[in-house]
């Protein structure tokens, strides 16, 4: 399976902010966390546009992209 590049970027930034919670408070089973982190880890490599200064614009505009619309 493979992710479009919204579905990455906008996945990535989700994941990174469920790193930074309680992991044990989100997800029950600990021996998800470590697939977790790897998930993470491989977008954060394969995303150099996490490192881009319009970051938080291409963000929303994959979350536009993404969102059905009503």
């Amino acid at each position: 399976m493979e992710l479009t590049a919204d579905e990455a970027l906008v996945l990535s930034h989700w994941l990174e902010k469920l790193q930074m919670t309680d992991l044990s408070r989100v997800v029950d089973d600990p021996a998800v966390w470590a697939p977790i982190h790897r998930i993470a880890g491989t977008l954060d490599k394969a995303l150099p546009e996490l490192c881009a200064c319009d970051y938080d614009r291409r963000l929303e505009a994959a979350r536009r992209q993404l969102r059905p619309e009503d």
